[in-house]
């Protein structure tokens, strides 16, 4: 077992450093104390850098020459910042920190250095942070310098990023916009911009991967950070668990981890939460849902540099052997587990996070606390609560209502009768849930309540799914996030801690209410999916944004449904869902049908029908065709056993597609014309619009072109004013499609835009794909070689990120009249390897 070790704070400027101060130095290094005096105050800018592969660079050059390369670099950047009224605050190894009384001088210090630096071998990243920070007798404190060092990493050689705050005080400087980004920090996005127009390759940021923002910075455990990176980085162990008890912080540390690998891991770092997964053999299927796998998980990730971050273990620990299989099935692959339990397998590196050191568990509690706080009585309320994270937060919280003294005589009375839990449990266990149950003790019945009653939810809730499934009033509801036993994101959204929900729903199940919210959650989930307007039934806009924030509770309400045999219910919440699946979901959807489906239960038959016309077209989008025309039949056979006409216009439509495909054209045409004659009867804007559609596609292949092209304008118009989004994005696509193998690259490109634009906001990853290897071909035909290059290697990397259903087996039609081989595509095509999905929709997006 890796035991958790205390060592002395880093200032390496990669590592976290949020409460490090640094120390003040003169040119040769190491300062003292008499000179803060000279370190410039108030609102001051500073600047990092870093050398961009010193490792490589001393491999390349060999000592001797490094040195002087080094050498040389120093005494440039030297005289350069000097010249601009820079004070030199700490050297470290190859990496400046300087601190500038004005924004312009620390930009023109910036740029001058870089342009001596230019043409040399080294690559120097520079970044530009403004703020108040403080000064202290070892130099300047506070988290400004955390995010100038922060940003500082993100950068690339010759690139000076800024900050918002240094940009808004450069004025009229010449600057780039380099859109939002998240830092190491794990907080909410950065606006980062740069120095000149120069292009770079994206930001080293936490951008493609889906690591979550963090409230608050990590504190303490820069011993634990870097030993578990050591071991990850190093490839000691491809298998890690972080052990602790509940609110030892593991979570958050595992988090820091995994931002800090980021870079080690060419393939992506993703973060999966197993919090509401209860079923072991659930464990693959959620991250292969979470990773967008579309083929078994092995065969997705085979021999990918990935690191998996498998976040709240605990409860399905039957899963490790699947897991261990996984690991040696992909030899590239690294785990990160949180668990309070080790999963005891081959290879497995356990590693037993203790509780934090005094003074960051002090740090911690002031912090979060209101008001200034005696440290030696704080210091007796965190060896109270046994220094654990949570423990020290839930403390802090009710600073609220009473003073630290106050708050330490209530501990020493209440804690040592409340120690419930197992009775071999660890004792910081046991305290752990005596401080929850002091905290829940304090609030009264009204609150109590409502706490049990929405640790129903899973991830996140918004407040009118409180009102509704937990009959929350607004003032109960805001004391519980003031009593740090809701969280409440700058979304809007509340969430609990894992271990209070735990609490939470212990209470719930004992008051004997537990099967009652259960079912209130289950058809409030159906109610939002309904007002989502994502079933084909649905007659309004869809709404895919009610949704996104939704998917643990929606996975939460089916699996309650599920193990309960509310087998009804489940699927009319499928059903409800089914474009939802469609685009975003359809591997995990197929799953759910699977599973729901093979109960013996009757359904009644439109109910029955409904589920196999949305079970077909999820089946059908990934590829499998024939499968999915097979499920459509069977609906069609129900749909017409009950004589319901939409129902039956609905599946004629769908099986106008497999008929067009196969050149059945005639049979195409007779099917297409009798599910619109029953649209128009019924006015069903959507299915008119899908008639529409449909019909285009049977001109287009009867070489009837501008017919074609004039029914997919009207089909997009008509999905547009109904708020049929993914019809039209699907139209638009189509659209593009044809006029460019009619050479109208013009009137292309510009509704290839719009097309891209849409299935993104939808999350529709297969057609967003689809829509930038066409732009990718237009601009190949239009001289925009480097860009059609950015397209395509970007396309690939997306490719092997997750393989996209379709896309595999037209891909080489794509291809074919790229020019692959021409330098300029091939340039931009290395460059758009590194670029992100956003980044691509970005790139395609924008107009010239």
């Amino acid at each position: 077992m890796l035991q958790a070790g205390r060592r002395g704070k880093t200032l390496a400027y990669g590592v976290d450093r949020s409460a490090a101060a640094f120390p003040l130095a003169t040119s040769g290094g190491g300062g003292h104390p008499e000179e803060v005096r000279n370190l410039p105050s108030g609102t001051v800018t500073f600047l990092f850098t870093d050398i961009e592969g010193s490792t490589r660079l001393l491999e390349e050059l060999g000592p001797d020459r490094y040195a002087a390369a080094l050498a040389e670099h120093r005494s440039q950047v030297r005289a350069a910042f000097a010249a601009h009224l820079g004070v030199e605050v700490d050297t470290q190894g190859d990496a400046f920190f300087v601190a500038f009384p004005d924004a312009r001088e620390a930009a023109a210090g910036a740029i001058e250095a870089q342009a001596a630096l230019a043409g040399g071998p080294i690559g120097v990243r520079m970044a530009l942070h403004t703020g108040r920070p403080t000064v202290t007798e070892e130099g300047y404190v506070g988290v400004d310098v955390h995010r100038a060092a922060r940003i500082c990493a993100t950068a690339h050689g010759g690139q000076v990023v800024v900050s918002a705050t240094t940009r808004t005080a450069l004025g009229d400087t010449e600057i780039m916009d380099l859109g939002l980004h998240r830092l190491k920090d794990l907080g909410q996005p950065e606006k980062l911009f740069q120095l000149g127009t120069e292009k770079f390759p994206p930001l080293r940021s936490l951008n493609a991967t889906n690591l979550p923002a963090q409230q608050g910075d990590l504190v303490g455990r820069e011993a634990d950070v870097a030993a578990l990176t050591r071991v990850l980085r190093a490839g000691e162990s491809r298998i890690v668990t972080l052990t602790g008890a509940g609110g030892s912080g593991k979570t958050r540390l595992a988090l820091q981890i995994a931002a800090e690998l980021v870079d080690e891991f060419k393939d992506g770092v993703f973060w999966v939460s197993l919090a509401s997964v209860t079923d072991p053999t659930l464990v693959l299927p959620t991250v292969s849902a979470e990773l967008g796998a579309k083929v078994d998980l092995t065969e997705h990730i085979d021999e990918r540099r990935m690191l998996l971050l498998l976040d709240n273990l605990e409860q399905v620990l039957d899963a490790a052997p699947l897991i261990s299989d996984l690991l040696r099935a992909c030899p590239n692959l690294c785990v990160l587990v949180t668990s309070r339990i080790p999963l005891r397998i081959q290879g497995e590196v356990e590693y037993g996070l203790a509780p934090l050191p005094i003074d960051d568990a002090v740090s911690l509690f002031q912090q979060r606390a209101r008001g200034n706080s005696s440290a030696s009585v704080v210091a007796e309320i965190c060896l109270r609560v046994d220094c654990l994270p949570l423990a020290v937060e839930l403390a802090a919280a009710r600073t609220t209502l009473f003073s630290p003294e106050e708050l330490l005589e209530r501990l020493s009375q209440r804690l040592p009768l409340l120690t419930g839990g197992r009775r071999d449990a660890p004792e910081r266990q046991r305290t752990l849930r005596a401080t929850i149950e002091w905290s829940y003790e304090l609030l009264d019945e009204e609150e109590k309540k409502l706490l049990q009653d929405v640790s129903i939810f899973a991830g996140s809730f918004d407040v009118r799914g409180a009102e509704v499934v937990a009959d929350a009033a607004l003032d109960t509801l805001q004391s519980l996030v003031e009593k740090s036993l809701l969280q409440r994101w700058g979304s809007g959204r509340l969430r609990m801690l894992q271990t209070v929900q735990e609490f939470a729903g212990e209470e719930l199940a004992d008051a004997g209410r537990y099967d009652d919210v259960r079912q209130r959650h289950a058809r409030y989930m159906l109610d939002v999916a309904t007002s989502a307007n994502l079933s084909s039934d649905s007659a309004g806009p869809q709404r895919n944004d009610l949704l996104e924030p939704e998917v643990p509770n929606v996975r939460a309400a089916l699996q309650g449904c599920l193990e309960n045999d509310e087998t009804e219910d489940a699927l009319r919440l499928m059903v409800a869902l089914e474009h939802f699946w469609v685009g975003t979901l359809p591997f995990e959807a197929i799953s759910w049908f699977e599973r729901l489906m093979s109960s013996d239960e009757e359904l009644p038959p439109r109910l029955k029908a409904q589920v196999f016309r949305s079970w077909g077209g999820i089946v059908f989008i990934t590829g499998r065709f024939e499968e999915g025309k097979a499920i459509y039949e069977k609906a069609l056979a129900i749909y017409e056993r009950i004589d319901d006409e939409q129902g039956i216009a609905g599946i004629l439509h769908r099986l106008v597609i497999p008929l067009v495909l196969n050149g059945d054209t005639q049979e195409a045409r007779a099917f297409n014309d009798r599910a619109h004659e029953i649209s128009k009867r019924y006015d069903d804007l959507k299915a008119i619009a899908v008639s529409v559609g449909s019909e285009a596609g049977i001109e287009f292949s009867e070489g009837n072109d501008e017919l074609g092209l004039s029914l997919l304008r009207e089909s997009a118009k008509l999905s547009e004013e109904c708020g049929f989004h993914w019809w039209r994005a699907g139209n638009l696509g189509s659209l593009v499609e044809n006029l460019y193998r009619l050479k109208r690259l013009d009137e292309a490109e510009s509704t290839c835009r719009e097309a891209i634009a849409l299935a993104h906001a939808i999350k529709e990853r297969q057609w967003t794909i689809f829509d930038l290897a066409l732009m990718a071909r237009i601009w190949a035909h239009t001289d925009r070689l480097e860009d059609a290059g950015r397209l395509w290697g970007g396309i690939e990397t997306e490719e092997a990120r997750a393989p996209i259903g379709q896309w595999e087996s037209e891909k080489h039609e794509y291809s074919s009249d790229l020019p692959l081989e021409l330098p300029e595509f091939e340039r931009g095509r290395e460059h758009g390897r590194k670029f992100s999905l956003d980044e691509l929709v970005e790139l395609a997006t924008a107009t010239a």
